[in-house]
């Protein structure tokens, strides 16, 4: 082989190698995104589950206009996406969700963690914690 063909070979293994570790960084990244989102849809859920026992009587099982006693139940809160728990316990008001997914956060040591905010009268909301 000539060195011309050489330097195009170098050059080409170079080239599929960049390719290579830009396309694990980009699937990482996805990964990350899609748990993130996924952990967001769960928290929606219970939270939904929560104003639910929020509205239904005491006679029927449920808080009769308090968040007190709410639990998650133990089919969802583990799941392929993560674990959620129940941060802050409920009061008449309110009550504080928590959602650690299975892919690292930002800090790299644990799971992306949010924590939702549900309220009697008003849209829960995300606060991201990693």
């Amino acid at each position: 082989m000539g060195q011309q063909q050489l330097l195009l070979i170098v050059l080409s293994v170079i080239v599929v190698g960049i390719a290579i570790v830009v396309g694990i960084n980009l699937f990482s990244a996805n990964a990350v995104e899609s748990n993130r989102n996924s952990v967001i849809a769960d928290l929606h859920h219970i939270a939904h589950l929560a104003q639910a026992y929020y509205k239904r009587p005491t006679a029927f099982g449920g808080g009769g206009n308090s968040f007190v006693g709410f639990t998650i139940p133990a089919t969802i809160a583990t799941n392929a996406h993560g674990t959620f728990t129940v941060a802050t316990a409920g009061t008449a008001t309110q009550i504080v969700l928590q959602g650690v997914g299975v892919e690292l956060g930002d800090d790299g040591a644990a799971g992306v963690r949010y924590q939702m905010t549900v309220q009697y009268n008003q849209v829960p909301t995300v606060t991201k914690q990693n």
